[in-house]
């Protein structure tokens, strides 16, 4: 996982949580959290996966420690996914989620593309992968030929 329950919980305000848990009035804040706990995982998880999505095919999963950005995306995304269970409206707190989810979904396409790395610990924490300065991390992703050796050159067509 990249962020916790608690970190989501933690970015929503109280009139955000009484919205996605619907009509009925919880005072109690252990009873409001143990209502709420279930969609917040399943939001969280459901984030993880979109993200794996995306970097699934330029890094090793699952990531024995996830880089910061992630951390902050999958925040954003669970918090979207858990305001989105009651429609996104056009107010400028349901915008500003919105937008946060965008953006995260932008940076992610072009993780994906190989546009932009994730950082030097994006091999899954232990060294490699990333790039340790000497260039090495950094052209992992791109072009990459190899070829057989020379058979045919101008001295060796000569004696024909």
């Amino acid at each position: 996982m990249y962020c916790t329950i608690d970190e989501v919980l933690s970015m929503l305000k109280d009139d955000m949580i009484d919205a996605i848990l619907g009509p009925e009035i919880i005072e109690d804040a252990e009873e409001r959290r143990a209502k709420i706990t279930p969609f917040c995982q399943l939001a969280i998880e459901d984030a993880c996966a979109e993200i794996d999505g995306y970097l699934y095919k330029r890094y090793p999963l699952p990531m024995k420690r996830a880089p910061e950005v992630l951390r902050k995306f999958a925040k954003d995304i669970a918090v979207y996914n858990l305001a989105s269970r009651t429609g996104i409206d056009e107010d400028e707190r349901e915008n500003t989620i919105y937008i946060r989810y965008k953006n995260a979904i932008q940076y992610l396409t072009l993780v994906a593309k190989g546009t932009v790395s994730i950082g030097p610990d994006s091999d899954g924490g232990e060294g490699g992968g990333g790039d340790d300065g000497t260039g090495e991390g950094a052209a992992q992703d791109g072009f990459r030929l190899s070829s057989n050796e020379r058979i045919f050159s101008r001295d060796s067509m000569r004696s024909w």
